[in-house]
């Protein structure tokens, strides 16, 4: 098989369903930004190789379901009428992250000011992965206002925003490293009460 098919040469690609389209058509856009997500939770995967499992190893697994969730996630947007029962994103994924990022909040000291993305190597991955995953999101809903979009993708990708913004925090508390807080900003947040 070859990679390329040249098919795309005049700048269309197909969508299921849909026939041709151009490829910065909003659609494409939408599944093209969850798809460089994808590579960006995978570089985040790829530094916890290796690492000692005993610390990691939860991290570098929850991001490996969260690259085939991903791919979920594209498959669904790439639909041009969503048909539900094809539909491969489900309530209980971002239910399973909402549980994620309960667990990953207890790890982290009581946030009160914005922070800035970073603190250690790992942490700044993961806030690169959130900032795309929130451009993905943005993306999509672009492309809901518009045209059929399945819902639960944008529920997943804003859920999916925040628990990479807690693993980030959760990374830089076991290495004992400090959040850096934006230094001019006011204090913002209350923690929930520990349940």
């Amino acid at each position: 098989m070859n990679i390329y098919t040249r098919t795309g040469d005049e700048g269309q690609t197909s969508v299921i369903g849909g026939g041709r389209v151009a490829k910065d058509d909003i659609r494409v856009e939408a599944y093209g930004t969850v798809d460089e997500l994808n590579a960006a939770v995978g570089q985040a995967a790829a530094w916890l190789a290796g690492k000692d499992a005993g610390v990691w190893g939860d991290m570098a697994e929850r991001l490996t379901i969260i690259q085939h969730e991903l791919f979920d996630c594209g498959s669904d947007l790439s639909y041009a009428s969503p048909d539900p029962s094809k539909m491969k994103v489900t309530d209980e994924m971002t239910t399973r992250l909402e549980q994620w990022i309960d667990e990953y909040e207890r790890e982290t000291p009581p946030i009160q000011r914005f922070i800035l993305p970073g603190g250690s190597r790992i942490a700044a991955l993961l806030h690169v992965c959130r900032t795309v995953c929130r451009r993905a999101e943005r993306r999509v809903v672009t492309l809901s206002a518009e045209r059929p979009c399945p819902p639960e993708v944008r529920r997943y990708l804003n859920r999916l925003s925040d628990f990479l913004f807690t693993a980030a925090r959760a990374a830089n508390a076991r290495l004992g490293v400090p959040d850096v807080e934006y230094e001019r900003g006011a204090s913002v947040f209350k923690r929930r009460p520990a349940e």
